[in-house]
């Protein structure tokens, strides 16, 4: 650390220096002190008097006290050095933090069988000193917060754009439902073959969600031909009044199909796409980071937990 005196930059290795033989009143001492040599201190202690222009000792046959300018500069070296010790513990204990706080992101929450607290509970008895912040991320990031750091993995629907750079786990496989008003033509179906919704209007992701935003339009099953706009969501109650407003249709999963089949709004299977998929991802190299790890190993284990259950009710599959 250099610290400014007026002008004069000065190293806290000085002020230590000079406060232990203001202390001590005797180098000997304050060199055994500082586990240093005495001609060592005392030339370093000669190198700050010089740098600030005046003695801070006077050595006479009498010993070692401090002159006037000794004892002006003590209280403020003190506390510098106070403050500069205060800084560093403070930068401590946030890289502490750091390393024993995990974020999870999500711009879906992973209710599906009890997942989330299924995962919390294993995490937390394997790194009890660890905590867990959930990250909710707006529909615009694909990654939940895992491109831009700010997640350190993530619940995540798939596809992910820059695939080369993640790495992840299913955790729910479901199969894609089509959300309509109550007044559409084929709201009275029980299913829906994907080829009746070619010429609708669809709601679509931000053009931020990338390849995302292109699978909920299903564009695979499209035949090169391209999807007709009829407004941008951003978030579930975006997608109800847009629902309501007649502004389009959407595909959503079977698992998140209840968020928004509320007064007006209707969900039916879709017959001729793919099912989605939601999983937990990570940044590749990451999974040896050792909350990251642990994460990961809790999350199998619960899913295998999950599929174990013999209730029937909700379990997540690969």
């Amino acid at each position: 650390m250099v610290m400014d005196l007026h002008g004069r930059d000065v190293h806290s290795r000085d002020l230590r220096y000079f406060v232990a033989v203001a202390r001590e009143l005797h180098f000997t001492r304050a060199a055994e002190r500082l586990f240093v040599s005495q001609p060592a201190l005392s030339k370093q202690i000669r190198a700050l008097e010089r740098q600030l222009g005046a003695e801070l000792f006077v050595r006479d046959h009498r010993g070692v006290r401090l002159t006037s300018v000794g004892a002006a500069l003590l209280p403020h070296a003190q506390q510098a050095l106070e403050h500069w010790r205060s800084a560093v513990d403070a930068v401590e204990g946030a890289k502490t933090e750091e390393r024993a706080t995990l974020c999870v992101g999500m711009s879906t929450r992973p209710a599906r069988g009890g997942l989330l607290p299924a995962v919390r509970s294993r995490f937390g008895e394997a790194h009890p000193e660890a905590t867990i912040r959930l990250r909710q991320v707006g529909w615009e990031d694909a990654s939940a917060g895992l491109a831009d750091g700010t997640a350190d993995v993530a619940f995540v629907w798939l596809p992910l754009d820059d695939l080369e750079r993640y790495a992840w786990v299913v955790v729910a496989e479901e199969p894609r439902h089509v959300a309509l008003p109550a007044t559409h033509r084929l709201a009275g179906r029980d299913e829906v073959d994907f080829a009746d919704l070619v010429d609708e209007s669809f709601l679509a992701l931000p053009e931020g969600a990338g390849a995302l935003r292109d699978y909920w339009l299903a564009l695979d099953a499209r035949a090169g031909g391209p999807p007709r706009i009829g407004a941008e969501i951003a978030s579930t109650d975006e997608t109800y009044e847009a629902l309501v407003d007649g502004r389009g249709i959407c595909l959503v999963a079977a698992g998140n199909a209840p968020l928004i089949t509320l007064g007006g709004v209707v969900t039916r299977p879709v017959r001729g796409i793919t099912p989605s998929r939601f999983a937990l991802a990570w940044r590749v190299g990451d999974d040896r980071r050792p909350l990251v790890s642990a994460y990961i190993k809790a999350c199998g284990e619960a899913l295998g937990q999950a599929r174990r259950d013999p209730s029937g009710v909700s379990r997540p599959n690969r």
